[in-house]
């Protein structure tokens, strides 16, 4: 190689080392601005996805796609901000309620059952902890000062956070009408999938659209239903704080763990506080509810599960901590079409492998 020539690719090699620094720093530049929105960004992705087949539905009937999105996402705007006030109003109220009967010394606990001392493991030390608070409450206060504190932080923060969800779900509706007048999700991603993985890319987009619209209606649907009835239930046998519970069922149909982790101590404390007999309806009534996922996933998730059920739990509990309320419904998504799509690839490079062999 000659002088001129090896300064040449010297020169060359300079000159798109930069062009990529410049590159990069940019892209970096553009995801740090993008940052704040991107949970809202992919929840109005994710919405988009969801409700596609009601919007062409609407879309057949009314002609136009900027009237049959706007239209659509009037009336799931109306269903989300309604219930969702009262909702939380409710949950700001009782937390409230609590908080004065707290100060005040007019908050009672009712006497446990015989029957928590018999609970494995932690059964006496839960019976103790019970009793203490239904006996001496100012007792129980002081001796677990910094638990109660911490836990009743944790309720303000996370009641904040719905409220903040609530908004965000708006803002991701509005967002979620605009991608589906344009066909911004549809196009967007197969162009996207076409240069991530090439011919395949078409398949990939269809898997990703297929996961999204199964966890929404299998795993998320079934819970905000479940939690629904529940919230109804609680609110009609006179369950104190009753949002806060319906929040906690939502929030475990989420990870998919039972609701039975609310509604047992529901149950026990409408057995110590009302007759034998309304107890007994209400708590059949209550299993009922908590048992109704067993027909309603069938019916909105058809073939079972998308994904196995770790990944969903595990990508609820790491959405809730990296972004909240919102990222329980995120994470699972996100997460699960992680999953599939990663399954998928190993799956095709085995077969492709074994083609090739032969």
């Amino acid at each position: 190689m000659s002088d001129s020539q090896l300064q040449k690719t010297v020169s060359t090699s300079i000159e798109v080392t930069i062009r990529l620094i410049i590159l990069f720093i940019l892209i970096a530049w553009c995801l740090s601005i993008l940052l704040p929105f991107t949970s809202i960004v992919l929840w109005a992705i994710i919405i988009a996805i969801s409700i596609e087949p009601l919007y062409k539905s609407l879309l057949s009937k009314l002609g136009t796609p900027t009237r049959a999105s706007a239209v659509l996402v009037i009336i799931f705007l109306i269903i989300i901000i309604v219930p969702s006030y009262y909702a939380v109003n409710a949950l700001v109220s009782n937390i409230k309620e609590v908080s004065h009967s707290l100060q005040t010394g007019s908050f009672k606990v009712p006497p446990p059952t015989d029957q928590v001392a018999d609970w494995p493991l932690i059964g006496e030390r839960v019976y103790a902890a019970w009793s203490t608070a239904s006996s001496n409450l100012e007792r129980f206060l002081t001796t677990y000062s910094e638990q109660v504190a911490k836990f009743g932080k944790w309720i303000m923060a996370k009641a904040v956070s719905v409220g903040a969800a609530v908004l965000q779900i708006v803002v991701a509706f509005i967002i979620a009408g605009v991608l589906l007048a344009t066909k911004g999700t549809e196009d967007f991603s197969r162009k996207f999938f076409r240069k991530l993985v090439g011919k395949r890319g078409d398949e990939f987009a269809e898997l990703s659209d297929k996961t999204i619209k199964n966890v929404t209606k299998g795993i998320l649907g079934v819970a905000v239903i479940q939690s629904f009835l529940l919230g109804i239930l609680f609110l009609l046998a006179g369950v104190p704080y009753a949002a806060i519970w319906t929040v906690l069922v939502l929030f475990l149909g989420i990870i998919q763990l039972p609701p039975t982790l609310v509604s047992i101590p529901i149950i026990i404390y409408l057995f110590s506080a009302t007759s034998a007999t309304m107890a007994t309806i209400w708590t059949i009534l209550i299993k009922l509810a908590s048992l109704s996922d067993n027909i309603l996933k069938p019916i909105l998730l058809g073939k079972g599960a998308p994904v196995p059920m770790l990944v969903i739990f595990l990508g609820a509990i790491g959405g809730f901590i990296l972004s909240g309320f919102i990222g329980l419904f995120t994470g699972a998504i996100v997460l699960s079409i992680g999953y599939q799509l990663f399954t998928t690839w190993i799956e095709s490079t085995e077969e492709e492998a074994v083609a090739e062999s032969l």
